[in-house]
């Protein structure tokens, strides 16, 4: 049986997702945040020496990270190949650039853009100014603009199709779900882009999305 080492309000949620959608037996260890720092507790270390989550067992393979642990469940249980397209379908390659996008290109500028916003909100009050002089100089260099290409091209993406793939919903939907879904959460302006606005409220009716968030928990960005 597979085993979903879960934290509370984090990207693991994903995880859960993609096990109900694969319909595969499955158990979960929900970990919660510590109250004031809001970090994974140590007891993840256990588990993963970097402390992080999700993290999966099955048998006797233990595996972290997102994007592996997509790759590895959709190779290994949708056999079928319902989430996810064989190689020599036309839009594999599409499949692989947004399998690999959504960690790779899309989230970590959102992440360095929500770790400013924190590192300012607990400096000294008298140093708070320069702070904010450093970090909006490099949300102008860099941040703004990276994002917004990325916001860009997706919403022209789906402007074309009901989902990255086509008209079915796919392991990368799940995968996209979480940097848009916080995206729209109030995380961005997101008002230039109802395409990513209504990708968010269709894939939040998807009945495996619901359960997910029933067995993890409701989750806050």
């Amino acid at each position: 049986m597979i085993i979903l080492h879960h934290l509370e309000n984090s990207r693991s949620q994903r995880v859960l997702w993609l096990l109900e959608a694969l319909k595969v037996e499955y158990k979960v260890e929900i970990y919660k945040r510590d109250p004031k720092t809001n970090l994974a507790p140590k007891s993840l270390l256990k588990i993963n020496p970097m402390g992080k989550s999700p993290v999966i067992q099955d048998e006797d393979i233990t595996l972290p990270e997102s994007g592996a642990i997509f790759e590895y469940l959709l190779n290994k249980y949708d056999r079928e190949n319902k989430l996810h397209p064989k190689p020599e379908d036309k839009n594999y390659k599409d499949y692989l650039f947004w399998l690999h996008f959504a960690e790779g290109s899309l989230m970590w500028p959102l992440v360095i853009r929500l770790l400013h916003s924190k590192v300012i909100e607990k400096v000294p009050f008298f140093i708070r100014p320069i702070a904010k002089g450093i970090f909006n100089g490099i949300e102008g260099a860099y941040l703004a603009h990276t994002i917004k290409n990325s916001f860009d091209y997706i919403e022209a993406v789906l402007g074309r199709n009901k989902y990255f793939l086509g008209e079915s919903l796919s392991a990368v939907d799940i995968l996209m779900s979480f940097p848009l879904e916080a995206s729209c959460s109030g995380r961005a302006s997101m008002e230039s882009y109802p395409n990513i606005i209504n990708f968010v409220k269709n894939i939040k009716e998807n009945t495996d999305y619901k359960k997910a968030i029933e067995v993890g928990g409701p989750y806050v960005y």
